[in-house]
């Protein structure tokens, strides 16, 4: 007679005859307790919902549960943040860590976290310094500013600024301006909950400068010009310059704001790029205060960056609100050193890994695409073909700009592409993420770092042993 249910759940050892269990012993080796614990509850937890969701099903209890809490104990031991290999083709990536850092600012960091440093400290005075100082100069150096200040994202920067300056008075804005960036920065929410009372002028694709004009009021605050980073609207429309809004700004005493979202230090143009507007220009164009990204096209840390006219910096940095959004010692260690490289155009260039990738040439990416492939042992099932494409700069950035590249394109007759991408994201180490197309596996080696050639082509090669 076949065993009822609640017989076959008896028969699941305890959590404490597994833990004593040699053969369970072999499997957890010398794991911390905690995790030899959490992955043999895991796994009899596990186990009892399978018989229950299915109790005809014949099962193997000690074996089934020395596979699960193999399974379970490996993956508490991985950390959750994990270092991947980006094959997406997108340079700088939101969900995979957007910019890498140069090596002068990983050794910085490094630094600083093993160390005490003079984070607040100035060493000439012998007293408490400011956390500011240590990149103002520089920011200040680099474009033109009267000062600077760094919070930990554009987001916070713009919020931070409009808080400040503009809390309980209007601020004119096109509506072709009104971005979202992210599920939850939405200007009109940023704007409102700043305490800032929105005014749209214009319509979505052409605003003239007289349509601020005659929204001026006794209430009015600022003007505020955000740059449409995430998109572009072509065609039929008009947008009055940053120089145009600054000279009416200042006509009616108003302190005209920009958000500039990526903050480029380069003129990508002259690389054969889409132009990004910098801060330099912004400065020079009579901004008062200009807030933009330390990782994006800057490629440095998550930060936020404000420089423009000292009066206002002063009165931003006094916010209640600029201490709850500051940032860390490793942000200003990353971000100083990654400022440092700005100095020489070229060194930025070689030296910050987005700038590298942004502007590397394709045919060195055919060189490494058809040396990886030289080295490949592929079983007969799979096929990989290499193929011109276009990567994407990403991160809300250059969404017109599309840039040549090799991709690798791996298909087989006896797996479906969306088997091959799991199998490299989920059981090589690091894991490879790619994207699917058109039934193959695109891994595109702009993204692939030089230095991780060797892994992929491990990665790939494990094929061939059947895994």
């Amino acid at each position: 007679m076949k065993p009822t249910l609640q017989e076959v759940l008896r028969q699941i050892p305890s959590v404490d005859t597994l833990l004593s269990s040699p053969e369970i012993q072999s499997i957890l080796g010398e794991a911390p307790r905690w995790a030899q614990v959490a992955a043999v509850r895991q796994a009899v937890n596990a186990l009892r919902q399978q018989l229950v969701a299915h109790p005809q099903q014949a099962v193997d209890i000690l074996s089934t549960l020395s596979a699960r809490i193999a399974t379970e104990l490996a993956s508490l031991l991985q950390p959750s943040l994990r270092r991947v290999i980006n094959a997406t083709g997108v340079i700088i990536h939101t969900n995979l860590g957007r910019s890498l850092l140069s090596q002068a600012a990983q050794s910085r960091v490094a630094e600083v976290a093993a160390h005490y440093s003079t984070l607040e400290f100035d060493l000439d005075a012998g007293r408490r310094g400011s956390r500011h100082s240590h990149v103002e100069r520089l920011l200040v150096e680099l474009t033109g500013a009267e000062a600077a200040m760094v919070v930990n994202n554009n987001a916070a920067a713009t919020f931070l600024m409009l808080a400040a300056l503009v809390h309980g008075k209007e601020v004119l804005i096109s509506r072709g301006q009104l971005v979202e960036i992210g599920g939850s920065f939405r200007m009109p929410d940023v704007m409102a909950a700043s305490g800032s009372i929105m005014v749209e002028v214009g319509t979505t694709n052409k605003t003239h400068l007289r349509d601020y004009e005659q929204a001026l009021s006794p209430e009015t605050g600022a003007i505020l010009y955000v740059h449409q980073s995430n998109f572009a609207i072509v065609g039929f429309s008009t947008m009055p310059s940053p120089a145009e809004l600054v000279a009416l700004g200042h006509r009616h005493q108003l302190p005209v704001l920009e958000d500039l979202g990526c903050g480029a230090f380069l003129n990508f143009a002259s690389y054969g790029l889409h132009p990004e507007p910098t801060p330099k220009a912004s400065i020079e164009a009579g901004m008062d205060v200009v807030a933009f990204s330390g990782d994006k096209l800057l490629g440095g840390p998550q930060a936020g960056i404000l420089v423009g006219k000292a009066v206002y910096i002063d009165c931003i940095r006094k916010h209640s609100l600029a201490r709850a959004l500051r940032v860390d010692k490793f942000t200003v260690a990353a971000l100083e050193a990654t400022l440092r490289h700005y100095h020489d155009e070229q060194e930025a260039r070689q030296e910050i890994p987005t700038l590298r990738l942004l502007t590397l040439p394709v045919d060195d990416l055919w060189k490494r695409a058809k040396r990886i492939k030289r080295r490949l042992h592929l079983p007969d099932h799979l096929q990989l073909n290499l193929i011109e494409g276009e990567s994407e700069v990403g991160g809300g950035t250059m969404p017109l700009q599309k840039l040549p590249t090799v991709i690798l394109a791996l298909s087989s007759h006896q797996q479906s592409a969306n088997q091959l991408e799991q199998t490299l994201r989920l059981e090589r180490h690091p894991p490879i993420i790619g994207r699917i197309q058109a039934n193959r596996v695109m891994l595109d080696l702009r993204t692939v770092l030089p230095e991780e050639d060797s892994e992929l082509v491990a990665a790939l090669n494990q094929f061939n042993s059947g895994s």
